[in-house]
């Protein structure tokens, strides 16, 4: 992954494909197309799942809330929707092995009737997951439930059922796709943004100018095909295309709020089946820490979207209301906001009914490529339908092969890896569990560089678990720019631990140079 090397690239190639935007989509295509054998180029306005990518609740889901819906609405579309990823949920758990877990979730009861009609649609949740289902669902009883979470408030609690979904790294997850397209020949280019398209006579997108947004310097992008995988600004980049393209997009916010581990301690997190406005919400074990999310509002789009007062309040009404002991706004320790990109529909009332599936859509004038909608855990299928379309027009047969492919780092990864990383280089354990669990095997590359220089071995900020030779690493094998990068995306730290955050970004900056 050499940014420099990338850019030389560009005059010289005619790619078969350009892909505009670098989130799990955009990655996701970029690595289906290497693998198809097609020539590659992916670019980046920001950095790499910059945006709603690395904004997610973390869940590898089919999706409790729309398998509901599907049955109150007897909706085929949510139905299918809801097979579709549950058959990938499984398939993302085994192509990232370190970057992914099973889940378990608590969704609290207070009556015999509600545990009843919950036990029945996770035992339908199951039976749609069939063969590739991670552990079937249970229903348990009020001191059954409080092994598993003791910190839950008893007063009208009546039971739970418990089911199991995953839960993934969701910028670690996009980096590992960028990175595996790179490694299968893709040039893959973060801080690069998308100018102008130029155009063959017969009006199709043949050429899009690009601009380095880290020096200024412009270059032009040679095609055959153009894809468009911008999520939430897809109609930004189909409107620079063709200006008469009306808009298919309605962006909804997602945010969340972090707290102390203590507030939840141990691994099962808590589903609040519904609020008092109709949504679902998460209490989910993360990074050491707690995420609490998610709120869903249509929104205006933003390139810095983030938590409002009034989400704030929200989010931590229902921690108060299912968690023995309350939260104030001083437990928050950090907080985001991802957009979501859902397909406009002309009856929607409300951007939480509208269908979270994706769309191919090719421009019939310019013969740009949009991916449009979706989510995280689809993001291979989405990828798979969007490089079907572009092997169309190349008028080509390749088939996607990436159902089965492991991604960087995962290839030989073992559960049992931190214990090796513990051994070899002194690690504490909680220390090389971070490093296999973030980097897979590639933990013994980033250890390698504490033999260069010793004091990289040391912690990067406590209390956590980071060490300095990771900043090394992101530099010169992740293309990590800027600190922004290394402390939101490469880390995360940005999105668990708002005061840590500051506190360690003059030394990051100074480890980057």
């Amino acid at each position: 992954m050499n940014r420099t090397a990338f850019f030389d690239q560009l005059p010289t190639q005619t790619f078969d494909v350009c892909i505009i935007g670098g989130g799990a989509t955009g990655a996701g295509c970029a690595l289906d197309a290497a693998l198809r054998g097609l020539s590659v180029c992916l670019i980046e306005k920001e950095d790499f799942a910059a945006q709603t990518s690395s904004k997610s609740t973390k869940l590898i889901h089919g999706g409790v809330r729309y398998l509901e819906q599907a049955v109150k609405q007897l909706s085929p579309d949510q139905f299918r929707m809801v097979r579709k990823a549950l058959h990938e949920r499984r398939t993302l758990l085994q192509n990232a092995p370190h970057l992914t877990r099973s889940l378990p979730l608590l969704t609290p009861c207070r009556s015999w009737l509600e545990g009843m009609y919950y036990s029945i649609g996770l035992k339908i949740y199951d039976w749609m997951a069939g063969s590739r289902n991670i552990q079937p669902s249970r229903w348990l009883s009020k001191t059954q439930v409080l092994e598993h979470v003791p910190q839950l408030q008893t007063e009208h609690l009546h039971s739970a059922v418990l089911y199991y979904d995953g839960q993934l790294d969701d910028a670690r997850f996009a980096l590992a796709l960028i990175k595996s397209a790179a490694k299968e020949g893709a040039v893959v280019l973060n801080h690069t943004e998308a100018l102008a398209f130029g155009y063959s006579k017969s009006g199709k997108v043949r050429k899009l100018e690009v601009k380095d947004t880290l020096n200024g310097h412009t270059y032009d992008i040679q095609a055959k095909v153009f894809v468009n995988a911008t999520g939430p600004f897809s109609d930004q980049i189909r409107t620079m295309a063709n200006a008469k393209s009306r808009p298919r997009i309605r962006v909804s916010r997602g945010s969340h709020i972090v707290l102390e581990k203590s507030h939840l301690p141990g691994n099962t997190a808590i589903l609040v089946p519904k609020t008092d406005d109709g949504r679902v919400l998460f209490l989910i074990p993360w990074k050491d820490q707690v995420l609490v999310g998610t709120t869903d509002l249509e929104d205006e789009l933003s390139d810095t979207p983030r938590p409002t007062l009034a989400e704030e309040k929200y989010l931590m009404s229902y921690v108060n209301r299912y968690l023995k002991t309350p939260i104030t706004e001083a437990d928050i320790r950090a907080g985001f906001t991802g957009q979501r990109p859902l397909i406009e529909a002309i009856f929607a009332k409300d951007t939480k009914s509208l269908v979270r599936d994706h769309e191919v859509e090719v421009d019939d004038k310019t013969k740009l490529i949009s991916i449009l909608g979706g989510k995280w855990t689809t993001y291979r299928l989405m990828a798979s339908d969007t490089i079907d379309a572009v092997c169309e027009q190349l008028k080509v047969k390749k088939d996607c092969s990436t159902e089965q492919y492991r991604l960087a780092g995962g290839e030989a990864y073992t559960p049992d890896l931190f214990l090796k990383l513990q051994q070899t280089y002194g690690l504490t354990e909680e220390v090389a569990r971070h490093l296999a669990r973030t980097y897979g095997t590639e933990a013994m590359d980033v250890l390698a560089l504490t033999q260069e220089n010793p004091d990289w071995k040391q912690p990067l900020v406590a209390p956590h678990p980071f060490i300095q030779a990771e900043v090394i690493f992101a530099r010169r094998q992740e293309m990590a720019c800027t600190p922004e990068d290394l402390l939101y995306r490469r880390l995360g730290l940005g999105l668990i631990d708002a005061e840590a955050t500051q506190r360690v970004y003059p030394l990051v900056e100074r480890l980057l140079q």
